[in-house]
C-alpha cells in the first residue's frame, strides 16, 4: 500500500495545535430514534460503523512521523482499531436540555484527540428530554476539511431508514514500516522538500500575473487616494488569546425564507448568512457595551477544491469580508455586505486556480510549532492589530433527509475551531430545510455564548422585513407604471383680438 503524505496545509493543523488549540472539527447532529430502537440504538451504531469502515480510509488512518522531524508526517494503516474507544456513550444530566448537551460537546471538543491512534472520535448523547438522540463526532483538520466532510458523511449515512448493501472489505494489505538509515531518512526528507520548492518555483509566474492583476486596481486607487490599501479590524472581546475552556451555542433558520428574502434584496444564501451573523454580532457587543465604531471583519474559508476532487484533505483559503457592523440602519448593513462579498468574488475568480496549499515540509515541524509556542506565549497577537475579528464559514448540506443505522437525522449543527486572537468561531450547515448554526467560542472570551445564537433569531426578523420593504416598494413601482396615464387636456386656442388701429393724422401744410 502507497503511503500519503500530508500536504503542508494539512500538516499545519498538527503544528499549530496545542492544549488551549485543539485542531480538530466536528457536528453535533440530533436523530429521531423510534422508541423500540433506543436502548440498542448505540450498540447499533458501532455495527454499522465497522461495516462501513473500508468505504473511507480515514477510519483506519494512522499518523506515522519523519525521523527526527525532518519533514511533514504520512497516513499509514492501523495494526488495528478499538471500536469501544472511537464510539462513546454518554447519558446527559436531568433535565436534559439544549444547553445541557450544548455545555457537553463543549467540554468534548475542548479536549485533544489521541495522536496514536485514527484521528476520529464519535460520542453518543443519551437523556435528552425532548426524546432525540445526538450524536456528536470529530474528526482532526489535518486529515479532511469540510468538503471532505461530506465525503466522509456518504460512507456512513443513507439516504433511506433501511442502510444500503456496501460490497465486503477486500483483504487489507498494511504497508510495511520503513527502516532506513539516518543519510536515507535525511536524504528522502530532502528530495520531498526539492520537489515542492521545484513546484512552488513553476508556480510562481501565473500566482505572481494573479496577484498582479488582482491587486492593480486597488493600488491604482490607494496611488490616487494617497492611502496604504491595508485596513486593519478593530479590537473586540474575541480578540484574545484563547484558553483550554470551550462555549458551544446553537441556532437554526428555516432554509427557504432566509434563501427567499436574500434573492429578494439581489444577494445569495450566503450574503443572507452574513446578514443575519453581523446583525447578531451588533446586538451581542451592544449588550457588553464592546460594539466598534469601524465594522467586524470576518474570516471566510473558502474552498479551492474541483467539484470532481474527492481526495479527504484541506485544500482552502481564506478571505476578508467586512459585516458593516458599524450601520445601525439594516439596509445600509445589507449594501456593505454585498459590496465586501462583490469584492471577494471578483478576486477569486482570479486567485482561485493559483493559491498555494503546500509547502515545503523540510523542518517544518520544528519551525511550526517553536514560532506558535513563542507567539502564544508572548500574547503578541492580542498587541498586534487584528486582521480579523472571528471566522465565519458556510457549508452546503444535502437538501435530502440523511439516516444513520435506521434513525433519521433531525439536525446538522458544525462544531468548528478557534485560534489565539480569533477565539469565536460561527459555521452554517444547511440541511434539508434548515440552517443550523453552530457557533464555538473561547469559554473566557465569550462566556454567555448563548445570548449571541438567541440574536440570531432577531437578526433573521431584520432581513425578513427588509426584504418586505423591498418588495412593498418595488410593487409600489409597478403599479405606478401600470397606472394609464390621465390624458391631458389640451388649452383652446384664444380667438385672436381686433386690433384698433389710430387713424394717422394727416401732415399739415401751409
Amino acid at each position: 500500500m502507497t503511503k500519503r503524505g500530508l500536504s503542508g496545509l494539512d500538516a499545519s493543523f498538527l503544528y499549530l495545535e496545542t492544549a488551549e488549540q485543539p485542531m480538530h472539527v466536528a457536528s453535533l447532529c440530533l436523530y429521531d430514534v423510534r422508541a423500540k430502537q433506543k436502548r440498542a440504538f448505540a450498540k447499533a451504531v458501532k455495527a454499522h460503523l465497522q461495516s462501513r469502515m473500508h468505504l473511507a480510509p480515514l477510519f483506519s488512518q494512522v499518523l506515522a512521523y519523519a525521523p527526527y522531524d525532518l519533514g511533514h508526517p504520512h497516513w499509514e494503516v492501523a495494526e488495528s482499531i478499538d471500536i469501544d474507544y472511537h464510539v462513546q456513550r454518554i447519558a446527559l444530566p436531568k433535565p436534559g436540555s439544549m444547553r445541557d448537551l450544548e455545555a457537553a460537546v463543549a467540554k468534548q471538543h475542548a479536549t485533544l484527540m489521541d495522536r496514536s491512534r485514527p484521528l476520529w472520535q464519535f460520542t453518543i448523547f443519551e437523556g435528552l428530554a425532548d426524546g432525540r438522540v445526538a450524536f456528536y463526532g470529530k474528526v482532526h483538520h489535518a486529515a479532511l476539511d469540510g468538503k471532505g466532510g461530506v465525503v466522509l458523511a456518504n460512507a456512513i449515512l443513507d439516504l433511506s431508514e433501511t442502510p444500503r448493501e456496501v460490497p465486503p472489505p477486500q483483504p487489507r494489505a498494511v504497508a510495511p514500516k520503513t527502516d532506513l538509515k539516518i543519510g536515507e531518512m535525511i536524504g528522502a526528507a530532502f528530495s520531498n522538500t526539492l520537489a515542492q520548492y521545484a513546484k512552488i518555483v513553476k508556480s510562481i509566474p501565473s500566482v505572481a500575473g494573479a496577484v498582479a492583476q488582482a491587486a492593480a486596481p486597488v493600488l491604482k486607487k490607494a496611488v490616487a487616494d494617497k492611502n496604504i490599501p491595508v485596513d486593519f479590524a478593530p479590537r473586540t472581546p474575541f480578540n484574545v488569546n484563547v484558553s483550554t475552556q470551550r462555549a458551544f451555542s446553537t441556532a437554526s433558520l428555516p432554509f427557504d425564507r432566509l434563501r427567499a428574502a436574500a434573492k429578494t434584496l439581489g444577494g445569495s444564501l450566503n450574503d443572507g448568512v452574513l446578514f443575519v451573523c453581523a446583525s447578531a454580532l451588533r446586538t451581542y457587543l451592544k449588550q457588553h457595551n464592546a460594539l466598534p465604531k469601524k465594522t467586524l471583519v470576518a474570516a471566510m474559508p473558502v474552498s479551492l477544491r474541483e467539484e470532481s476532487n474527492k481526495d479527504l484533505n484541506n485544500q482552502a483559503s481564506m478571505v476578508l469580508t467586512e459585516l458593516g457592523t458599524h450601520h445601525g440602519d439594516a439596509k445600509k448593513r445589507w449594501l456593505a455586505i454585498q459590496a465586501s462579498t462583490g469584492k471577494v468574488k471578483e478576486s477569486l475568480k482570479t486567485l482561485k486556480g493559483v493559491l498555494p496549499t503546500d509547502y515545503p515540509g523540510l523542518l517544518a515541524p520544528l519551525l511550526v510549532s517553536r514560532l506558535n509556542q513563542t507567539v502564544a506565549s508572548t500574547k503578541l497577537l492580542e498587541r498586534l492589530p487584528p486582521v480579523a475579528n472571528l471566522v465565519i464559514s458556510n457549508v452546503p448540506g444535502p437538501q435530502v433527509p440523511l439516516f444513520l443505522s435506521g434513525a433519521k437525522m433531525a439536525t446538522f449543527f458544525p462544531v468548528s475551531i478557534v485560534v489565539h486572537s480569533i477565539a469565536l468561531n460561527i459555521t452554517v450547515q444547511t440541511y434539508c430545510s434548515g440552517v443550523f448554526f453552530g457557533v464555538i467560542a473561547c469559554k473566557k472570551a465569550a462566556p454567555d455564548l448563548h445570548k449571541l445564537t438567541d440574536a440570531v433569531a432577531a437578526g433573521f426578523d431584520e432581513l425578513i422585513a427588509l426584504a418586505d420593504a423591498h418588495s412593498a416598494l418595488a410593487l409600489e413601482r409597478a403599479a405606478a407604471e401600470l397606472q394609464p396615464a390621465r390624458p391631458v387636456k389640451k388649452a383652446k386656442a384664444a380667438k385672436p383680438r381686433a386690433v384698433r388701429v389710430a387713424p394717422r393724422k394727416r401732415a399739415q401744410t401751409a
